[in-house]
């Protein structure tokens, strides 16, 4: 080989010192067994195995579940996670990481566990059955997450599901409940009292005025920042009756029961303040059906602390998936005791406080006269300020705004709640 070297090198007029060191290279070459680029790359590995060492971590397999959970919002800001702030899911997250259940980066990122929830619930609203779905490990113990929880805020069971199983995507309907007194429902020329049993004829006029709700409506007067031509503003609602009343503490209760495919913000507080001011003579009948025309009415809002979310439903999930020898039908009966225990401890005494010594209801009522039921000032001369045969002068009622209501409201319940108007 190195007189292959040379020769060709002659050739090419190479210096003779040239080619006798690159001679003396190829021959050491020769000589050697191992591959010198080998032997490089070798080297190379080796220093970066030294300054990276390989740690290797546990690989927790998760799958997707569905989880079942129940809660009382009292002293809480809703479900939702919101930095800063009090909230269910921040207090069940918190409980997850303390019992190994997520890891840090999942508290941080609850994308990466694919978490979500079936139903949003507001300030101070409660939920028997409230469902999440998320990716967790194959063996979690309830008890050691809710030994982090407070007693309010339980984790009931949880299920396998499907890999793509989404709590809210996957959801047929949901059933809210709203208990309160039944004063609420008297007439509004008899002075409101805990004394009062509401008769059956009141309870049927009641359903009467329920059944108004049901089918596929435009509900953009029953929630807020909804055109009143968005699309998204139709609801279709499956049933809405009232149940028969109960005592508790010397005070009569009614429950209404709600069951719709979806339901946007405050839509049921103020489908059931609305029908509060019409079952009290408020309001005509007439009114609802206006409600779902393209006019902006003023609608009262009930208060929050009566709101309950009772059940979600998933009957073409476990139609398709429940009887597949894998997954689990998304149903509770196994753990039926379990909630209404719950909620008897947790949910209807919380109710109960706030009528008897809060006055929510008492306190609300009063502001109830303020409302005009009628097109709000601004929707009124924007759409009809270039028809001169329509009176656009602001009416007294309506001219109030939440602000003002408030403040109403405050000096009404100082003032009739301590007088003779209120019998409490």
């Amino acid at each position: 080989m190195r007189k292959i070297f040379q020769i060709t090198c002659k050739n090419f007029l190479f210096p003779k010192v040239f080619y006798n060191t690159m001679g003396e290279c190829v021959g050491a070459m020769e000589e050697s067994t191992i591959n010198p680029l080998k032997r490089i790359s070798e080297s190379c590995m080796n220093a970066v195995e030294e300054k990276r060492p390989l740690i290797e971590t546990p690989r927790v397999k998760r799958r997707k579940c569905a989880v079942l959970i129940c809660y009382s919002g009292q002293g809480y800001l809703g479900l939702q996670r919101n930095p800063g702030m009090k909230t269910i899911e921040e207090d069940l997250f918190v409980s997850m990481l303390k019992a190994g259940v997520i890891t840090d980066e999942a508290f941080d990122q609850p994308k990466i566990i694919e978490f979500q929830r079936a139903a949003r619930t507001d300030k101070g609203v409660s939920a028997v059955k409230q469902v999440l779905s998320v990716k967790l490990p194959m063996e979690v113990c309830l008890k050691t997450v809710n030994s982090y929880l407070p007693d309010q805020i339980r984790m009931v069971a949880i299920k396998r599901a499907t890999k793509g199983f989404n709590c809210k995507g996957n959801c047929d309907a949901r059933t809210y409940s709203y208990m309160m007194p039944t004063f609420t429902l008297s007439p509004q020329n008899e002075p409101l009292s805990e004394d009062y049993r509401i008769p059956p004829s009141v309870i049927e006029s009641t359903n009467k005025v329920l059944e108004t709700f049901l089918g596929t409506h435009n509900y953009h007067n029953f929630t807020s920042r909804k055109k009143p031509l968005d699309p998204s503003a139709k609801r279709y609602v499956i049933s809405f009756t009232s149940g028969d009343p109960i005592i508790i503490d010397n005070m009569e209760f009614i429950t209404l029961k709600v069951k719709g495919q979806s339901f946007m913000l405050h839509q049921i507080r103020k489908m059931v303040g609305l029908t509060i001011a019409i079952v009290r003579g408020l309001t005509p009948l007439e009114t609802l059906t206006r409600a779902y025309g393209e006019e902006r009415l003023d609608i009262p809002i009930a208060p929050g602390v009566g709101l309950v979310l009772e059940e979600v439903h998933y009957d073409r999930y476990n139609q398709r998936f429940g009887n597949d020898g894998i997954h689990e039908p998304i149903e509770w009966s196994e753990v039926e005791n379990k909630l209404e225990e719950f909620k008897k401890k947790f949910i209807l005494p919380t109710i109960v406080k706030a009528e008897k010594e809060d006055k929510s209801m008492l306190v609300w009522l009063n502001s109830l006269p303020l409302h005009s039921f009628d097109v709000r000032v601004g929707d009124r001369n924007q759409v009809n300020k270039d028809d001169p045969s329509i009176n656009n002068e602001p009416k007294e009622d309506c001219s109030e705004d939440a602000r003002d209501i408030k403040e109403k409201i405050q000096t009404l319940s100082g003032e009739t709640l301590n007088g003779t108007t209120l019998k409490v």
